[in-house]
């Protein structure tokens, strides 16, 4: 199996290093908290990896696709809800440099925000809306301080969940619809005036750490703003892939997880570690075997898209995902069964595990829509098989 970390260049590595060293010292804290804490909020910063997919000529480390889908997985096999944090930063820069799909100003505003270190997402899902990938208008309404998209400012008011990350972050992209329906994109700061946090997330099944917490604007100031634009390519194979590298790398947490286990537990009547009984390794085989298929299947899938980007790639990364979601809940379950009772303690990580990486299905784009979408281009012969 190719390591995540021979795809990547030395500075690279180097950042993706520091995050998860960040992530392995403040994950724990972060789920006792429910929250990303101000330390693992610094922590992330100080790591570089904002600038890991900012093009080199704007300051980056100008990582691929696939790069970026090597370091996703280092970091979500060290903790999900941190890596998930960084993965919505990398997707969002990623994407709006390759597609250019957000006018210059902005773009410089990301590229600035990276180089600072400064965390950054984009918040589109509503309590009623739900994930805008299905469409819908959103209610956060942005009225203009002058007229129309090209005026100096905009006053941004209503309410985003999942907002992952949201008290570390220093920079929000909000998609709001202006009075007469026209749907843009507002550049916020968080730490400024007319934004609040409510803690939502507490409680939740998984990815505790993460801080996916409402954020309610209440005539926020955005100064820079994106207007309505039709939808690229680029936006869905980052945020695709930032999703299955992660969650890939929950599967294979678990699949490790179990492997220390097995060669640790000695049962008083068995007089050896269960790594020697034949049931333990069919089910560590399967496990295994799934997850590198998984992991095959996404390089396939952001090689496919680094050589060729455009709308022929996009099926193929949304079937990646959709696999890489699967084969970590497949992991996970089957390393709950074999491990037994000890994996539902807070003794081994098999239980948050569990958890995290159901959290994976619910991120767009579904199953339904991903492998009809694949299926339908295959029909077609118009997309990698």
């Amino acid at each position: 199996m190719t390591a995540p970390d021979s795809i990547l260049s030395e500075a690279q590595a180097a950042v993706v290093a520091r995050a998860a060293q960040a992530i392995r010292e403040h994950g724990p804290a972060c789920e006792t908290a429910q929250d990303v804490t101000p330390q693992a909020a610094r922590a992330l910063a100080e790591s570089g990896y904002t600038r890991l997919t900012l093009p080199e000529a704007r300051g980056g480390l100008g990582a691929t696709l696939t790069q970026f889908a090597g370091a996703q997985r280092t970091l979500g096999e060290v903790g999900a809800g941190l890596a998930l944090v960084l993965a919505m930063h990398g997707h969002v820069t990623g994407a709006a440099f390759q597609g250019r799909t957000l006018p210059e100003p902005l773009l410089e505003a990301l590229a600035l925000a990276s180089v600072r270190g400064e965390l950054l997402n984009a918040l589109a899902s509503e309590p009623e809306l739900g994930s805008p990938s299905r469409g819908g208008l959103p209610r956060t309404r942005a009225e203009a301080d002058g007229t129309g998209f090209e005026s100096g400012g905009w006053r941004v008011t209503g309410r985003k969940t999942w907002s992952t990350g949201s008290r570390a972050l220093t920079w929000a992209l909000v998609t709001a619809a202006t009075p007469d329906g026209q749907v843009g994109r507002y550049l916020v700061n968080l730490r400024g005036p007319g934004v609040r946090i409510e803690p939502t997330w507490m409680d939740a099944l998984a990815l505790r750490g993460s801080g996916s917490h409402d954020v309610v604007f209440e005539g926020a100031p955005a100064i820079l703003h994106a207007p309505p634009a039709p939808a690229h390519p680029a936006s869905s194979a980052w945020f695709w892939t930032a999703v299955a590298g992660t969650y890939l790398g929950v599967g294979f947490a678990a699949l490790h997880a179990l492997r220390a286990y097995a060669h640790e537990r000695t049962p008083t009547a068995l007089g050896a570690p269960i790594a020697t009984l034949p049931r333990v390794q069919e089910q560590v085989g399967r496990i295994g075997a799934d997850l590198l298929a998984a992991h095959t299947f996404l390089l396939h899938a952001t090689r496919a898209w680094d050589e060729q980007p455009g709308p022929g790639a996009v099926p193929l990364i949304g079937a990646a995902k959709a696999v890489c979601t699967n084969a970590a809940v497949t992991a996970t379950d089957l390393a709950v069964r074999t491990a037994g009772g000890a994996a539902l303690t807070a003794g081994l990580p098999l239980e948050q595990l569990l958890r995290d990486a159901r959290a994976g299905l619910t991120h767009p784009p579904g199953d339904d829509s991903a492998f009809t979408a694949y299926g339908a281009a295959l029909l077609r012969g118009d997309t990698p098989a």
